[in-house]
């Protein structure tokens, strides 16, 4: 086997690991949309579990400062501190996930109230934020794959992508939550 022959087995696996993180990526994102524009709420009248939206904004902010505190590693080349900052933003991110789809299967959608103040914005930058989060999951989950599979010529590229996308998801995350909370009153 020569030098190129074990290069291209080594990552001969690429292509198909992405192909299945873009379908996991287009399965769940599918799975979100249902859950908040078509199933009906168990708990219409948010009774149960009401810790859960504050809950996740903080999980959010919690996400993009260690995602800041890791880009600080990365920039200082401590790459062991970046990967567990990254594992820590990545955990972050996967806790807000499990509590929006607990929080959208059990309270359903909630809107912005159609006469409140600055409605325009929210609405953009709300709409920004559902279709960048799309974007970022799976890309998110490729750059993960590229760390921790040691491809990191890959993991470079790609995260010149995720870093500003999961980061504006992250925070964009936080100024809708109280955008809205201070629309409805609470």
């Amino acid at each position: 086997m020569t030098t190129t022959d074990s290069a291209s087995s080594t990552h001969s696996g690429t292509g198909s690991a992405v192909a299945a993180i873009l379908a996991v990526s287009a399965a769940a994102t599918a799975f979100l949309f249902w859950l908040i524009y078509i199933h009906p709420a168990s708990d219409a009248a948010s009774v149960r579990f009401a810790f859960l939206p504050p809950l996740n904004a903080v999980l959010n902010g919690l996400s993009a400062t260690a995602l800041l505190i890791g880009y600080t590693f990365i920039r200082a080349r401590n790459i062991k501190a970046h990967r567990a900052s990254m594992i820590t933003a990545f955990g972050f991110s996967t806790l807000f996930l499990v509590g929006y789809i607990l929080h959208h299967a059990l309270h359903g959608d909630v809107r912005y109230p159609v006469h409140a103040a600055f409605r325009a914005f929210y609405l953009s930058l709300l709409a920004s934020h559902i279709v960048l989060a799309t974007i970022a999951l799976p890309l998110v989950l490729v750059t993960f794959f590229f760390s921790l599979s040691g491809r990191i010529p890959q993991h470079r590229k790609v995260a010149r992508w995720t870093f500003p996308l999961w980061l504006y998801v992250s925070v964009t995350g936080v100024i809708t939550y109280v955008m809205l909370r201070l629309a409805l009153g609470q």
